[in-house]
């Protein structure tokens, strides 16, 4: 670990309960946890208009600007701050703002596919793999993405058939290989919540510890 810092990724396909793992743990550990979602990291694409961004594969290793992401995580673990992108869904692309995100103890990383590149992947102490049928997957993204993101039940049943389903097959799916970790229903599994929140309490004590001495 660099400089006291524990960096955890949490992968996982679409709906799989990496987020409600993730609020577990931040409410837990409150300002302890700084976290990095990677999906606020999509290229931006003001070149294109509405409807060429909307049909672009989102679920694509390059739709992402991993780079940048990459660049971010080094310098929460080195102590600097930084200016995280913000995604506009109803938009399909990048909005204007940033949010800034400020160094921890413990850096969460969340989104699909971050154990997919090898340099991102050499970042993270621990990786945790969320595992849930697909069945249960597709329910909940059809509900997130019509309830919070504005899109139409066609639209979502679309995408999951066209690029989200055969995305995860060939690129989301292979990288579970690389856990450390694997949680079956995310947040739901209160055994494997239990391990976890042990494992990054051990590591905030001695940190504080170490900060004493």
């Amino acid at each position: 670990m660099l400089n006291d810092v524990m960096t955890i990724g949490i992968a996982g396909g679409t709906g799989s309960g990496k987020t409600t793992l993730l609020k577990k743990i931040v409410e837990r550990f409150g300002e302890d946890v700084s976290v990095v979602f990677y999906d606020n990291y999509y290229k931006a694409h003001n070149e294109l208009p509405y409807e060429e961004r909307a049909k672009l594969n989102y679920d694509h290793p390059d739709a992402f600007d991993t780079e940048l992401v990459i660049d971010h995580i080094k310098k929460l673990q080195n102590g600097g701050s930084v200016q995280c992108p913000v995604y506009d869904y109803k938009m399909h692309n990048r909005g204007s703002e940033t949010v800034e995100i400020k160094p921890s103890k413990v850096i969460i990383v969340e989104g699909i596919l971050v154990f997919h590149d090898p340099a991102l992947r050499d970042l993270l102490d621990i990786k945790i793999f969320v595992d849930t049928d697909a069945d249960e997957r597709i329910l909940r993204r059809i509900v997130r993405d019509v309830q919070q993101r504005g899109r139409n039940l066609e639209s979502v049943v679309n995408q999951y058939l066209t690029t989200v389903k055969p995305m995860h097959e060939q690129f989301v799916e292979p990288s579970k290989r690389f856990a450390d970790i694997i949680v079956l229903d995310g947040g739901y599994n209160l055994v494997a919540l239990d391990m976890i929140m042990q494992r990054i309490r051990n590591h905030v004590d001695t940190s504080e510890a170490n900060l004493i001495k």
